[in-house]
């Protein structure tokens, strides 16, 4: 069984999204003995975002520059490596009231028509239903249900429909917020947080 496990963040060792992605993998493989895990930071290695050159360069005959193959070979790999996992990680922080560009670039890789959805007469269909992925995500204020600012969170509800796109309609999304109302408010939601990802259930 194949995981893999994607950070967004730009924060390094002081990301509380980071911190529960990787205690979510920590657990799952202490859970699931041989699981095959592979990592993908995408602070640390950045995927370029989508020009029009790259979608030029997967036209039939397309004469590429050096740079151009090599985005277009990334971009083949990022999707191959998804396509491969039975489990996705995905450690999401909001920004600006949405997800990292670095994680949009990564999802940007990942929907791709006739391989992760399809177009039908009566609409898209998502090709990979079977996938279990698994969010983390850290929000600095209060977003959730009913709190004031519940319409200005595009992170968490932008990844349900992203994944609900291609087929993945009950992901299971763990939530880290208010860490940055205080010492105590980021210590309450990160122990919370990392409680939520040791109960889950193993692969």
């Amino acid at each position: 069984m194949k995981l893999l496990h994607v950070d967004g963040s730009i924060l390094g060792d002081h990301s509380v999204s980071r911190a529960v992605s990787a205690a979510i993998v920590t657990h799952l493989t202490a859970a699931t003995p041989g699981l095959d895990v592979t990592y993908r930071d995408l602070a640390a290695t950045p995927i370029p975002h989508l020009s029009g050159s790259y979608l030029a360069g997967h036209q039939p005959n397309a004469t590429n520059t050096p740079d151009i193959q090599h985005d277009v070979e990334l971009g083949r790999s990022v999707l191959a490596e998804f396509l491969a996992a039975d489990i996705v990680v995905i450690g999401a922080p909001l920004y600006n009231f949405t997800i990292s560009s670095q994680l949009k670039a990564w999802i940007d890789r990942i929907l791709v028509a006739g391989q992760t959805f399809k177009y039908t007469e009566s609409g898209a269909v998502g090709l990979v239903p079977q996938k279990r992925v698994i969010v983390a995500v850290a929000r600095g204020g209060l977003y959730g249900a009913g709190t004031p600012n519940a319409a200005a969170e595009h992170a968490e509800t932008y990844l349900r429909v992203v994944l609900g796109f291609i087929g993945i309609t009950n992901p299971e999304i763990i939530v880290a917020e208010g860490i940055a109302l205080g010492p105590d408010a980021r210590q309450k939601a990160l122990d919370g947080a990392l409680k939520a990802a040791s109960d889950l259930p193993a692969a």
